[in-house]
């Protein structure tokens, strides 16, 4: 079997996450590299039972490198490019390069042929925006999507390890009778949700519900799909949750809509709501697929079409999405081409 030199960028959670599916996915890796800020330099990870130390990511870190995955933060803007310039395939998971034109935006259950015109660097979306975009697949492949409006349950790990800690903290502070410490985010998070996730734009959308809405374009290549979408942040750890209503040029009934979700690659069809069974975050945690229920035929809009849509975010929508961009690369057989 070919191996790959793997250089992973970042060692937070993002970071520790690639490592994990890495291993779990047995991912053919030679040589590997732990890069990341010179704080976190000299510190050990471990990796297939092997220890190795992490290094403080400069230019050259990335001579003889294959593909770089980008955990995400500035490393991807001061980074990305030098180590693309120097032969690795980078797939990163940053905003950065995301609405760049010349940087494909892939999820490989979606649009896997964006993989092939890329330049050096593959962009991985927003993790709310991979989960909507595969389990959106199926339904606009059997009839094209003409307006989306989803409202997000987001958990804190889309914030960070900082975040969850936070949150867990929190929660012993408020069960002890103490006033949260608020440090992360904007309000308390323990007990309490917040509708307000990165910054406001001028649209008064946030800076999160519009990267839903250009990348889900983008991704699908279809800039006449309308979008709207609010991005809330939840008191939970890990998995995002999405309400999603669609509207679709031809009705799609619940029985032909089951049909074509259970027939997805990468979801996972969860819908007996007379015995209580739908996805919730709690048991879609540590998972790689898209958990689909609470499909129902939408009674405010014509074609309408409205689902629940779980996934973990720091998997499906961070590190495996990464990895299988890796995985398709190398099926492809584009890795190593100069």
């Amino acid at each position: 079997m070919k191996l790959y030199n793997i250089a992973v960028v970042g060692t937070g959670a993002v970071g520790s996450t690639i490592l994990q599916v890495l291993e779990e996915r047995n991912f053919p890796v030679g040589d590997l590299k732990l890069l990341a800020t010179k704080n976190s330099a000299g510190k050990k990870m471990e990796f297939k039972g092997k220890e190795y130390t992490i290094e403080e990511t400069k230019k050259e870190s990335f001579i003889g490198v294959d593909i770089a995955l980008f955990a995400g933060g500035k490393a991807s803007e001061l980074y990305a490019q030098a180590a693309a310039e120097m032969g690795a395939i980078v797939i990163d998971n940053s905003s950065f390069f995301r609405m760049n034109p010349d940087v494909p935006l892939v999820v490989p259950e979606v649009n896997p042929e964006a993989v092939k015109s890329h330049k050096g660097i593959i962009a991985n979306p927003n993790c709310s925006t991979i989960q909507m975009c595969v389990a959106l697949k199926p339904i606009n492949d059997y009839s094209k999507i003409n307006r989306i409006v989803v409202s997000t349950y987001q958990a804190v790990s889309g914030a960070g390890q900082e975040a969850m800690d936070e949150l867990v903290d929190q929660t012993k502070e408020v069960l002890s009778g103490s006033d949260a410490s608020v440090k992360v985010f904007q309000h308390q998070i323990a007990m309490n949700l917040i509708p307000h996730i990165d910054v406001f734009k001028e649209n008064f959308y946030t800076k999160e519900e519009m990267k839903m809405t250009l990348e889900t374009q983008k991704i699908f290549n279809d800039y006449n799909m309308r979008i709207s979408a609010t991005a809330v942040r939840v008191p939970i750890l890990r998995s995002h949750s999405e309400a999603i209503t669609v509207e679709t040029e031809a009705k799609i009934s619940r029985d032909k809509a089951l049909e074509l979700f259970d027939a997805c690659e990468g979801i996972v069809l969860q819908d007996d709501p007379h015995n209580n069974v739908y996805p919730m975050p709690f048991f879609t945690s540590n998972t790689d697929e898209v958990y689909v229920g609470r499909v129902r035929e939408d009674i405010a809009f014509d074609n309408g079409l409205s689902f629940f849509v779980v996934a973990d975010q720091l998997r499906k929508g961070a590190a495996t999405n990464a990895i299988q961009i890796a995985e398709l690369l190398v099926r492809e057989n584009m890795v190593g081409e100069k």
